[in-house]
């Protein structure tokens, strides 16, 4: 019998479009977005100068969180465009993956829109346990001791368990 509490989960998923300042760009990924999602996409902002001539403040693309149920279809639907396939490259120690899709309309049911174009998007997955709240919550804000994190292997052992990705 598995302890319950050492369950992984989707915490969430998001999906991100880099725009590189470009207004026109930003708003036809924002109605990608949005029309993927059913979800409110939001404008991201340059956190400072950065080397691309990019002034603080200013817009450079947008970005649509997933949570529960949703991110996990969406998940699914995400993981079929790239083949089922993922390197072990892209997950992080901490247990989390992203991975890139090069073009909307590789993601299953999607279709081309004209007034879009050809948009491609990065969709990163977080995971998490029962328990890790003590990092996010207000009062006595914890740490995840080492045994309950969720290591590189036990992520790539349950990616593989629960979506049937092969991953090389």
């Amino acid at each position: 019998m598995q302890n319950s509490m050492r369950k992984i989960r989707v915490e969430k998923v998001v999906l991100n479009i880099g725009c590189a300042g470009d207004m026109e760009k930003i708003e036809r990924a924002k109605k990608l977005l949005e029309n993927l999602t059913g979800r409110k996409a939001f404008v991201t902002k340059s956190k400072r100068r950065s080397t691309f001539g990019i002034a603080k403040g200013k817009p450079i693309g947008t970005i649509v969180t997933l949570r529960k149920k949703q991110a996990i279809e969406f998940l699914k639907k995400a993981l079929e465009a790239v083949g089922n396939r993922l390197s072990i490259k892209q997950f992080d120690v901490e247990g989390n993956f992203s991975f890139g899709i090069k073009e909307y309309i590789d993601i299953p049911g999607v279709r081309y829109q004209p007034e879009i174009g050809i948009l491609g998007l990065d969709v990163c997955v977080s995971l998490e346990r029962p328990g890790f709240r003590i990092k996010r919550r207000g009062v006595r804000k914890g740490k995840i001791p080492k045994e309950h994190r969720i290591s590189k292997e036990e992520a790539i052992e349950w990616v593989k368990k629960e979506f049937g990705v092969k991953v090389e």
